[in-house]
């Protein structure tokens, strides 16, 4: 069958792992201007703009000949639980008949997760099927290592773009791999390819890192969120993000008596500012506030889909943790109608905030 998905991140690994279970694979077009125009047109005005840009994916994916499409649920008020109706409604009307496969974490409904599998499973053997899943999640490590550093790096190389065409080589090369030798020489290359990028000198005391936070689908998919990382990179800032994919893989995959992922101490963290699950990533998100803030983080840019119930929660929490922890943060709401030059304007204010924070401090 043909089977697309949304595009989010490092979007290889889904079509992996796919295209290793014998599925033709519709890769969705990257998110454009076209893309959201599209999901705007045709979804609900009220709707938060991560399904609007979704739509979107989902109507090209359509256009290209998809008949399944795999993607994830979501969980307590979060309105993400319900996008599965609401694209099959949207898609039905415009004349695509398009099954979907929704998975959540096997712990919440271990039955329905099971049914998932067996319908992604088609001839192939249980043994073919871990072994595709660990290779899987070993590409989505090496890839999240490698990503970490190309966000460091970005900050202090001397040629600005020559980081950012070393990561697009690398996907590049994991997107050819088809073994696990395949995946360590894509890992190897990608090592050298960052070891060649010249850099200048700095001392520790005078880096600047950055956290960026919110939820998921704004923080990981760089076409909508103005591409957030390279333009603080370019403003000599090293970046960490709040969500990447080994860590949510592995945080969904335990079982809670022995899990101990980084995600857990996060969710520890926004325990005493959102005590309750709201629902999406606000927990996360204050969470991560905390940590960034006792890690020495310089700053904090808190990225909010307009229309996101849960991030307007924790939007409303963030002035007093900024206060309380002496941690700058700069929310930016995303929508179909934010102004890449007005965020560029805000965000370079933020940081000779920070810079300017930094020189007080200092002196």
């Amino acid at each position: 069958m043909k089977v697309s998905f949304p595009y989010m991140g490092t979007t290889i690994v889904y079509k992996k792992l796919l295209e290793l279970l014998g599925h033709e694979v519709v890769m969705p077009p990257k998110p454009s201007q076209y893309t959201i125009n599209l999901g705007v047109k045709y979804s609900p005005e009220f709707a938060c703009f991560p399904l609007k840009v979704i739509t979107g994916s989902y109507i090209e994916a359509a256009e290209l000949g998809a008949e399944v499409i795999v993607t994830s649920g979501g969980h307590g008020p979060c309105r993400a639980g319900f996008y599965e109706q609401v694209h099959r409604r949207i898609l039905e009307e415009k004349g695509f008949n398009v099954d979907f496969i929704v998975f959540n974490s096997m712990f919440r409904d271990f039955k329905q997760f099971f049914a998932n599998m067996m319908m992604l499973k088609g001839t192939n053997s249980w043994f073919k099927i871990a072994q595709s899943l660990l290779m899987v999640y070993d590409m989505i490590k090496k890839l999240d290592i490698l990503e970490k550093r190309v966000q460091e790096l970005r900050a202090y190389e001397l040629k600005k773009g020559e980081t950012t065409k070393a990561w697009e080589q690398i996907q590049i090369g994991f997107d050819k791999a088809s073994s696990k030798k395949d995946l360590q020489q894509a890992f190897n290359n990608g090592e050298v390819l960052l070891n060649q990028i010249k850099t200048f000198n700095i001392y520790d005391k005078d880096r600047i890192r950055i956290g960026i936070v919110g939820e998921i689908y704004v923080v990981m998919e760089s076409s909508i969120n103005m591409k957030m990382e390279e333009l603080l990179g370019n403003l000599g800032a090293e970046v960490e993000r709040s969500q990447y994919l080994s860590e949510w893989v592995a945080y969904n995959a335990l079982p809670g008596f022995m899990n101990r992922t980084h995600e857990v101490e996060i969710l520890k963290k926004g325990e005493p500012y959102i005590p309750i699950n709201i629902g999406g990533h606000a927990k996360q998100t204050v969470g991560h506030i905390v940590d960034y803030s006792q890690r020495g983080f310089d700053g904090v840019i808190h990225l909010m889909p307009f229309g996101c119930l849960p991030e307007l929660v924790s939007q409303s929490i963030v002035p007093k943790i900024s206060q309380a922890l002496d941690i700058p943060v700069l929310t930016l709401s995303i929508d179909e109608q934010s102004g890449t030059a007005n965020s560029l304007t805000r965000v370079e204010a933020f940081m000779d905030l920070i810079k300017g924070k930094r020189m007080k401090k200092i002196s």
